[in-house]
């Protein structure tokens, strides 16, 4: 990546911010169920993450946005089920020597949370359900070319501002192209937040992933500061944030990242 490309990332999200118009009481409550992956609250978030430093060589970079949206639907008056989709759209070069540049989308990710509409009596938010590998990805090198499933859970608590818990899913595959590596991966998300009564949200979380086939780790960490606030009539949630790869897989990126972050929100 460019110095000037990140540059204009930034400059772009920082223009955006003062037309937005910063109000009520209620973002304070959307920006906490924001950091609740199980909220009945119906959000698309658009994730844009910046990471170099990929290959043997260190010499490529990966521009990834992630379309992530979550879907409540109610079951009966004590369970919803949460649909969680994540979509990859992919930009990025030389992520080994002689990869040249592939730009398109990559497998997607399909979990649903079964979740209990009330927390336990101890405050816990829980969910758990199925997850689904798609291989959907447009270029051999943004796919596993492989179908997946497994379980995935998540346990929160809600403490006044705070907010913190982990998210969990294993993916196996179990059908695909033949001469492609098994998938046989373990995600883990532990997360912690912070909310202020005007709708700031500061985020620390890890989306580590460990891979048992050639049993290697990576490990990002990420900072991020986020704000709910309206655009005309629309509520939306937007941020930024940096990473540092604290343990990366064979090939993959080192040192620090960047993301920003841009969400619909759909209130009930």
């Amino acid at each position: 990546m460019s110095t000037s490309k990140l540059k204009l990332g930034l400059i772009t999200l920082s223009l955006a911010v003062p037309v937005l118009v910063h109000a009520s009481p209620e973002n304070e409550e959307l920006a906490k169920k924001l950091s609740n992956p199980v909220a009945s609250l119906i959000s698309v978030p658009f994730q844009f993450n910046y990471d170099h430093n990929i290959g043997g060589r260190d010499d490529g970079d990966r521009y990834l946005t992630n379309i992530q949206p979550v879907i409540p639907i109610s079951l009966n008056d004590d369970w919803n089920l949460i649909s969680r989709t994540i979509l990859p759209v992919v930009s990025q070069d030389d992520i080994f020597p002689g990869a040249g540049s592939q730009f398109g989308i990559g497998d997607v990710v399909q979990s649903f949370f079964f979740s209990p509409v009330r927390p336990t009596k101890s405050g816990w938010i829980l969910g758990a359900g199925p997850v689904f590998l798609l291989p959907t990805g447009s270029d051999d090198l943004l796919t596993a070319d492989k179908w997946g499933a497994g379980p995935t859970a998540v346990a929160l608590r809600q403490d006044g501002q705070w907010t913190y818990g982990g998210l969990f899913n294993h993916i196996w595959s179990f059908a695909g192209e033949d001469d492609r590596a098994d998938v046989n991966t373990t995600f883990m998300q532990p997360f912690i937040s912070y909310t202020t009564k005007s709708a700031i949200t500061y985020s620390l979380n890890s989306e580590t992933t460990y891979n048992w086939e050639i049993k290697d780790w990576a490990v990002p960490v990420n900072f991020q500061v986020s704000k709910v606030a309206q655009l005309g009539g629309q509520t939306v949630s937007y941020g930024a944030g940096l990473r540092y790869h604290i343990a990366s897989s064979n090939g993959g990126p080192e040192g620090f990242g960047v993301r920003l972050i841009f969400t619909l929100l759909f209130p009930k």
